[in-house]
C-alpha cells in the first residue's frame, strides 16, 4: 500500500506511548511552541554551523526571547516539561542544546544551588536573560572520572582575594563566556571550593579545542589560570566541598540523559523520513522487513529511554530521586542512544556519512553525549555500588 506522506501517518512524531499527554494543556502548548521555534530558528542552520565548527552568536538573543532558562526554579514548570524541552533542543541540534545545558544547567544551576542569596540577586538576573554567558570549569587535562579526588587547580587566600592557579579542559562556552564557575582545591584545608571568575581578569586564558568530531558547534576550550585574583566575595558561599559540587552534577546528569532521548528522537526522525522517501528495487525502502525492524529498534530504544526519564522526572518532582538513579539513567539512555544512531546511520547507507542528510551529525554528536557528565562505566559503577553495597571505584 502506498503511503501518503509522513505527516499523514500516526506516530509521525515518534511519541509512541503519548508521554506528552502527561503534561498539562498549558505545558503541552509551551512544548509545541518551543518545538516550532526550534524547527524555524535552529534546525535550518544546524548542519552548516556544525560543518564550519562555528557558534551562531546571533541565536543567543533569540533564545533569550524564547525564555527557556531555569524553567523549574524561575518559571514554575514541571520537571517533565523541563526534560522534554531539553530533549527537543537536542532533537533539533545537540550543539545548541549543549550550549544551553552548560549555561543553564551547569552554570546557572550552580548559582541556584551554591551561591548565597546576595550572590544570586547580583548574578542570576543577567544569567537568566542571557545578558551574560556562563561556563562551568570542573574537568581538567589530567582529571576526568577521578576529578572528585584529583582536582589539581589550587586556590590560595591572600587577604581579600583568592589566587587561582591551574588548568581546565573541555570547558564549553569558555571562549566567549563572561563568567566561568571554577572549582579549585583550597591549599589551606584541601577542600574543593567554587569561584565566580570574570573571564577578563588577568591570568585567565581560554583556547578553543580544535579538530573535534562531535558537537563541533560547541566552543570547548582549554582554560589556563595563572595567578588569577578573584575577590573574596566571588567565592560561592555554599561550595565548600566536592559533595556540594555533586549536588549540581546529579541534576545535570539527568539533563544529559534527556539529551540522549532527544538524539534518539532525531535519529528516528531522519531515518524514518529518509527510508520513506528513498526507493530501492522499485519500492520504498521503508517497505522492507529488515528496514522496519531497525526503525522499530530505534523507536523501542527511544521509548524505553523516555519512559525511564519520565519516571525519574516524577521522582525529582517528589524530591525522591537518588544519585544512583540519575547514574543509571545516564548510563542506560546513552547506551541505547549509541545503538540507535548507529542503526540510523546504517539505514542511510553511503548518505549516512555526509552531513547533508543530517544523520552523520547525529551519529557523531552521540559520542560526546556518551562521555560527558560521567562515562558509561563510572555511572554503571555508581548504580552497582547502590545495589551491592560494594564500591568498585578505586
Amino acid at each position: 500500500m502506498a503511503h501518503t506522506g509522513p505527516a499523514s501517518l500516526p506516530y509521525a512524531d515518534g511519541d509512541f506511548y503519548s508521554f506528552e499527554a502527561l503534561l498539562s494543556q498549558k505545558e503541552r502548548d509551551r512544548l509545541h511552541e518551543v518545538r516550532e521555534w526550534l524547527g524555524r530558528e535552529v534546525r535550518p542552520i544546524a548542519v552548516d554551523c556544525w560543518n564550519r565548527a562555528e557558534f551562531p552568536h546571533d541565536i543567543v538573543p533569540k533564545i533569550a526571547e524564547l525564555d527557556v532558562v531555569s524553567p523549574i526554579r524561575r518559571q514554575g514548570h514541571s520537571q517533565l516539561l523541563a526534560g522534554l524541552t531539553h530533549a527537543e533542543f537536542t532533537r533539533a541540534d545537540a550543539s545548541i542544546a549543549t550550549f544551553l545545558g552548560v549555561h543553564d544547567g551547569l552554570f546557572t544551576g550552580t548559582l541556584e544551588l551554591l551561591a548565597s542569596a546576595e550572590q544570586q540577586a547580583e548574578w542570576l538576573p543577567d544569567a537568566y536573560s542571557l545578558e551574560k554567558i556562563g561556563a562551568f570549569g570542573l574537568t581538567e587535562p589530567l582529571g576526568g572520572s577521578d576529578v572528585a579526588r584529583g582536582i589539581r587547580t589550587t586556590a590560595r587566600r591572600e587577604g581579600d582575594v583568592w589566587v587561582l592557579d591551574g588548568a581546565k579542559r573541555w570547558i564549553g562556552n569558555a571562549t566567549f563566556a563572561d563568567w566561568v564557575v571554577v572549582f579549585a582545591r583550597d591549599e589551606a584545608d584541601h577542600e574543593v571550593k567554587g569561584f565566580m571568575v570574570d573571564t577578563t581578569l588577568p591570568g585567565f586564558r581560554a583556547t578553543r579545542i580544535e579538530n573535534k568530531i562531535s558537537l563541533r558547534t560547541v566552543q570547548n576550550a582549554d582554560v589556563a589560570l595563572e595567578g588569577v585574583r578573584v575577590p573574596a566575595d566571588f567565592r560561592l558561599a555554599h561550595a565548600n566541598s566536592f559533595r556540594d559540587v555533586n549536588k549540581v552534577l546529579k541534576v545535570t546528569r539527568l539533563a544529559v540523559a534527556w539529551q540522549a532521548v532527544g538524539l534518539q528522537m532525531a535519529a528516528f526522525d531522519v531515518a524514518r523520513r529518509y527510508t520513506l522517501a528513498r526507493e530501492q528495487f522499485g519500492r520504498s525502502l521503508a517497505s522492507f522487513q529488515l528496514v522496519q525492524d531497525q526503525l522499530v529498534t530505534i523507536l523501542g530504544n527511544t521509548v524505553a529511554s523516555l519512559g525511564m526519564m519520565v519516571r525519574l522526572a516524577q521522582l525529582e518532582e517528589a524530591g525522591q530521586a537518588r544519585d544512583e538513579q540519575s547514574a543509571l539513567a545516564k548510563a542506560f539512555t546513552t547506551s541505547r542512544m549509541r545503538e540507535s544512531v548507529a542503526l540510523g546511520r546504517g539505514l542511510l547507507g553511503g548518505n549516512g556519512i555526509v552531513t547533508d542528510y543530517e544523520m552523520a551529525k547525529v551519529f557523531a554528536d552521540a559520542e560526546a553525549i556518551y562521555s560527558y557528565e560521567g562515562t558509561h562505566e563510572v555511572n554503571t559503577l555508581v548504580a552497582g555500588r547502590a545495589i551491592t553495597g560494594h564500591s568498585a571505584i578505586v
